[in-house]
């Protein structure tokens, strides 16, 4: 199992010089990749691009770019420079987002996501291959039928006629349709007694894709808070403001996929609570309501030995990436605690 960094979102101040800090330190440490996010603030491929000019070995994935923001010829066009800028070291994740953003952000229905994400990836991979690009979905038609457009193929020649592509999936069809089309999944609130279940639907969307195709190859990305101390409760309460944020307020109280995780897990009374108190902008009362028995099953939280023995339960259950959110409040402790857990999977003798 192979470790990543999650640096987030460039949210203000200096704290873009705590990212680039962050990843020299997990470039330092053997890390494999960094990924950087985006929802209606900064983007992720000017972080990624800046980071990438300051790094030389680890990669930087977008974690991910989101499919109503840019076409899919768009999104092309940026995986093949940012990929032969970086010296092929970018990696594509991508996801729909979910209907507050979609619709109110970009302006773009959020409807059959499914079916959009499958017409988009296949062009982008067309494209990357330099083929002149016509297609004729239900989503996505090029050229348009009644202009004067015409078919056209990247001018520019990629690094790699392929960058890797990750989908940030959630529900079951989703995960599947990961499995079909992808190379790898992007996962949140992992749980790796959980994980297996997850799996089976990449598995399906793998067989999909060619029977008898299993796993092999398929980088399973499960993306932990982390949080290093000996008061277990304490570590946690860092992460009971992401946590609540997710299964309460990441949507609306129709259409809330983590919340939707949350109780597919085991926790359909505490995500109706925690939504509950959520959406009636009780946030306080929110974050007190997660259990702290979700945000260790999640997280990584402890010593260095609690670590290796959860980073063993991750990589048992089939993770090949664990990413790391660290929630400590200061750059150093951050750091501190990549170097803990670096540590730990050195411990537990599971690092590839």
């Amino acid at each position: 199992m192979r470790l990543g960094l999650n640096i987030g979102f460039v949210l203000g101040g200096d704290d873009h010089l705590d990212h680039l800090r962050l990843v020299k330190e997990a470039e330092q440490l053997g890390f494999s990749v960094t990924w950087a996010a985006e929802a209606y603030g900064s983007d992720a491929v000017t972080l990624l691009t800046w980071i990438a000019a300051e790094t030389s070995t680890i990669d930087v994935g977008a974690g991910v770019l989101q499919i109503p923001a840019r076409t899919p010829a768009m999104t092309a066009m940026t995986a093949a420079t940012l990929d032969r800028l970086s010296g092929g070291r970018f990696r594509l994740g991508l996801g729909v987002s979910g209907p507050q953003v979609s619709e109110g952000w970009h302006g773009v229905r959020f409807g059959k996501p499914l079916e959009r994400t499958r017409e988009y990836v296949a062009i982008v991979n067309a494209a990357m291959r330099r083929e002149t690009v016509a297609y004729d979905g239900k989503h996505f038609t090029l050229p348009l039928p009644d202009g004067p457009g015409k078919a056209l193929k990247l001018s520019t020649r990629p690094l790699r006629d392929h960058v890797p592509v990750y989908l940030a999936a959630v529900g079951p069809k989703n995960l599947e349709l990961a499995g079909e089309i992808a190379d790898g999944w992007l996962g949140i609130l992992n749980d790796p007694a959980y994980l297996g279940e997850q799996l089976n639907h990449i598995r399906t969307g793998r067989a999909t894709r060619e029977p008898g195709l299993g796993l092999d190859g398929f980088d399973v990305v499960a993306t932990v808070p982390v949080m290093v101390g000996d008061d277990l409760q304490a570590a946690a309460d860092p992460i009971r403001g992401y946590t609540a944020l997710y299964v309460g307020g990441m949507g609306s109280r129709e259409k809330n996929f983590y919340n939707q995780l949350a109780v597919r897990m085991g926790y359909a009374d505490a995500a109706k609570e925690v939504q509950d108190l959520y959406l009636a902008k009780q946030h306080r009362e929110a974050m007190a309501a997660v259990p702290f028995g979700f945000i260790d099953a999640i997280s990584l939280l402890g010593d260095k030995a609690r670590m290796a023995d959860k980073l063993t339960a991750y990589a048992e259950a089939g993770a090949t990436t664990l990413t790391l959110t660290p929630f400590a409040s200061t750059v150093d402790e951050r750091i501190a605690a990549l170097r803990t857990v670096s540590e730990a999977l050195e411990l537990a003798g599971i690092g590839d």
